[in-house]
This record gives structure tokens, sequence and C-alpha cells, in this order.
């Protein structure tokens, strides 16, 4: 019996004991390919010396000291780092201990930037439909996840949702991508005007979808259309690339492939790869200045914000994917997943969809290939699929209620960074046998 309160509290998990490359072993002898960086996490995979020799540098330096009396080198050289990449004027690095909380600082400066203004009127936030932000009650607010929502309801703060860009299913006949993307743009905009310019706070999106939809890009023009609209307003627009960014893509930050810069950006996941928890939000100068020149204080904080080790850690993990030029193998090995998943399973008639970008690659399920008809969800065929790739030595990282948190299948594929040909050949390799043993043509 475990004294461990899991998730799934009567779920039995192998424990895992070593880990190496893109490779975890458990206690039992067996060995996994991470297919998906655990969450989209584990970007450098298992056991890098030398991010492990900068955590023990940092222990012996100064593990942790509290934000309220010191800064740390670490922290200081991290911000520097993330900030010269930033897109637009994003120059001001909030650390943090995950995605999350991450999310939460956002949501809060956003409010208290438009309370500095004498703007108080403010407090609604939009979002989309089949989006995740996070799971505390600020994230979950947001979030339109029903699932994920539903329990807590009575305890989350107002906000509207619109349409996701999800062209697989809400692109309408004959419509062009860019038409699509309009249409998108304009009920945005009719959603701020119906509840009032002057009530809204921010747009909040993930730059590509992670968890809900199975790594799903936006449409070309998506959200220069909605930078345009949220300008119009005075609209804020936060991103979330909790899971999208640090590389995942194939850009530092996501955003870049789409010419667009948002005034709030939020990172974890791969910032830190796992070897330590830590996320960020990144911050304009406008926002900044705004605080800075006015009560000069952002009501917020947590105890391990810019904990020194878990700083020194990302450091290290962002220094070695800028110096073995690992976006381009992003790039490089997402091609090459997506084509030789289309090549295998563009023929099966359960496969419905396959997306993304880089190493974020999404695989939707369908009934029907022609009708795009979703499996039966009391099949549960996500979880099947989970429970069936790891027999075959396989990590994915499935969800259910694709389509509107009810009904739909995928999963989503997002190896690390240091997988080489070889290994993209065996996870798909794997992948396929999956597929046939759990949806057999």
């Amino acid at each position: 019996m475990t004294h461990i309160f899991h998730r799934k509290p009567l779920h039995k998990l192998p424990v895992a004991v070593r880990g190496e490359g893109i490779r975890v072993f458990d206690a039992d002898g067996n060995a996994y390919i991470d297919g998906s960086s655990g969450a989209a996490v584990c970007c450098l995979g298992y056991g890098h010396p030398e991010v492990i020799a900068a955590i023990r540098a940092q222990l012996d330096d100064m593990a942790y000291v509290h934000s309220s009396f010191f800064s740390t080198r670490a922290s200081e050289e991290l911000a520097d780092f993330l900030a010269a990449r930033a897109p637009g004027d994003l120059r001001h690095v909030y650390f943090l201990s995950g995605g999350s909380e991450a999310m939460e600082a956002a949501l809060k400066l956003a409010r208290q930037y438009f309370v500095e203004r004498g703007e108080r009127s403010r407090s609604v936030f939009i979002a989309r439909h089949q989006s995740y932000h996070g799971n505390t009650l600020g994230a979950l607010s947001v979030g339109g996840h029903m699932p994920r929502r539903e329990p807590y309801l009575p305890l989350l703060a107002p906000a509207e949702h619109v349409s996701p860009c999800y062209p697989y299913r809400g692109l309408r006949p004959q419509e062009t991508e860019g038409q699509y993307a309009q249409r998108l743009a304009d009920e945005l905009e009719h959603t701020i005007q119906a509840i009032g310019p002057e009530r809204v706070i921010a747009f909040v999106a993930e730059t590509v979808v992670g968890s809900t939809l199975g790594a799903q890009p936006p449409v070309p023009g998506y959200f220069k259309r909605v930078r345009e609209v949220c300008d119009r307003y005075g609209v804020l627009l936060i991103l979330d690339e909790i899971m999208s960014g640090m590389g995942r893509t194939g850009h530092l930050f996501a955003c870049a492939e789409d010419g667009v810069a948002p005034d709030l950006i939020t990172l974890a996941k791969g910032l830190g790869a796992g070897y330590q928890p830590i996320g960020a939000m990144l911050v304009s100068d406008t926002i900044y200045d705004t605080v800075v020149h006015g009560s000069g204080y952002f009501q917020h904080g947590h105890t391990y914000m810019g904990h020194a080790t878990a700083s020194a850690a990302a450091l290290a993990v962002q220094r070695i994917i800028e110096r073995d030029q690992l976006l381009d193998n992003v790039l490089a090995r997402g091609n090459q997943l997506r084509a030789q998943l289309h090549e295998r399973l563009d023929p099966h008639p359960n496969v419905g969809d396959i997306r993304g970008r880089g190493l974020f690659v999404g695989v939707e399920f369908v009934r029907d290939k022609a009708s795009k008809a979703p499996l039966d969800p009391a099949r549960r065929t996500h979880a099947l699929f989970k429970q069936r790739a790891m027999a075959n030595g396989l990590m994915t990282y499935p969800a259910g209620g694709t389509i509107d948190g009810i009904r739909g299948d995928h999963v989503l594929l997002a190896p690390p960074f240091i997988c080489d040909e070889s290994d993209i050949n065996e996870i798909v390799e794997r992948f396929v046998k999956t597929t046939g043993q759990v949806l057999p043509a």
C-alpha cells in the first residue's frame, strides 16, 4: 500500500528508478521511450550531466533565499537570457514554480494594470472553449475545458469563452484558412462588444493548444487578426506558452512563428525541462512601467518564486538548447515524425487528423474518417491507448473530450529535443503498433 495520494488513488503506477537520454526505467526492469517528454516537460531527456552539475554547483553556493530579501545571480542571468530573446518588448521576467502559478500571476497583473490606470470596470477575461491554462482556481476560471471546470464552477470567477482555432472541425466547406481566421477574430470582436469593451481585461489563448486539442496550431494569420482586435479595444493579449513554448515548436517562443508579440506570456514545462520546478511570466514595458510609476508594487507573490536552484537548472537547460542548436533538431525531427505518421496512419480508417508544429504532434482518432464522427466516449479509447502504449514501452500523452469535453480522442506526442532519427523511427513503430491494437481497421 502506498501513502501517496495519487490523482487516481487506486491506480497502481510503476516506480521509476532511473532515466537516461529519452528512456525511463522502472523498478521491474522495464524500459520506456518517453515519446511525450512526460507532459511535454523533459525536453533534454533524463540525466543530462551538465544540468545536474549546474544544480549541484548552485546547491553548494546558495540553494534558496527568499525573494523579498535578496535576488540571486542565477535568477538575474536567467531573466537576462529570456528577455534578450523574447518577442516585442517583453523585457521583464517574473519567476514562479510552475505553469498554473504563472497564469495566476498573469491574470492578477493584467487586472492590476487597469486598476493602476484608473480603469477599474475592467474585470472580465475572454478565453477559448477547449483550452487549458492550469488547475488553480484563477487558471480554471479562464480555462475552457468543462470536465476540469465542472466540479468547481461555484468557486470560479466569471469568464467568457469563444471558439477555438480548430480547423479540422471548425473550417467550413469552401472556407479558406484566411476567411476562417477572420471569422474567429470577428467572433472575438463581437464578444468584446457584447460584454462592453470597458469591462474586458484580456484575451487569453494557448499559442498552440496542448492537452485539450492535441497540438493544434493556429491557422496562418489568426493571431495577427486577434492582436488587431485586442488593440482596437485596449484589451491585453495573454499568450499561454507553458506547453508550446521554450522550443517545443522549433522556436524558443512559439508566437514568433505567428509574427505577433503579446502583452504577457507565460512559460513553464520546457523552461526547466523537469530538472527543477519553475515557471515564468514575461511582461511588456507598458505594463511594467504602469505599475512602477503607479503603486510601485505588484500585489502578488509566492514563497519559492525566483528560486535559485530552479533558476540555475533552467539557465543550464536553455544554454544547452541554444549551444547545441537543438531547435534545428526539433524542426527536423518534427518534420520526420509527422511525415512518417502520415505515411503509416493516413490510410487507417480511425485516424482523422495528424497535426502540430516541431516536436509537438497530435493524432486525433475518429469512428468514421469521412464524417469525422467521434468514437464512443464510453470506450475511453485515449485511456486504452495510454495503457497499451506503456505495455509496448512507449510513453504518450492521450486525452479525451477533444471536441467538447466529452466526445473525441487524441494522443499527444512531444519527444525530447535530443531525439535522433532512429529514435523517431522507433517511436513511430511503437505508436503504429499500439494504434493497430487499440483501433484495428
